[in-house]
């Protein structure tokens, strides 16, 4: 249900830097969300369209998946998440809580479980787009 609260925090933020930037309405949301959010996408979306109103009811929403970095904290070696290399199971328990990724992966030099997320979490707007109020 957090995608829920995501969209919520989402429009009014983009409703807000609409405010800001005099624009009476909305016409693109660029939304960066990490693969290791742990956000359902599709619900995300979905929560988006209901919830947009007033400026940003004809608005697109894009959302833009941000690949995950780790970087080995023995070694420094640095490398790219890659879901696909991992059993069903471990890739959903990483999905729920991706803090569990150090229980089931090891840096790919060193073999090292110590290692941190350098990108690849959180949810940010990136831009907001519209018309602008004519003055006067």
């Amino acid at each position: 249900m957090h995608e829920w609260a995501l969209a919520e925090a989402v429009t009014f933020a983009a409703s807000e830097m609409a405010d800001k930037e005099g624009l009476k309405k909305v016409t693109e949301v660029r939304v960066r969300v990490g693969e290791l959010q742990g956000v359902e996408l599709d619900i995300f979306e979905f929560a988006l369209s209901q919830l947009k109103a007033n400026k940003l009811k004809n608005a697109k929403f894009k959302i833009i998946t941000v690949k995950a970095k780790l970087k080995c904290k023995a070694c420094d070696n640095e490398w790219i998440f890659d879901k696909k290399k991992l059993d069903e199971r471990t890739a959903e328990a990483i999905h729920f809580v991706p803090e569990v990724a150090h229980a089931f992966m090891k840096c790919p030099k060193c073999s090292s479980p110590d290692f941190e997320i350098v990108r690849g979490r959180g949810v940010w707007l990136e831009s907001v787009k519209g018309v602008r109020q004519q003055n006067g």
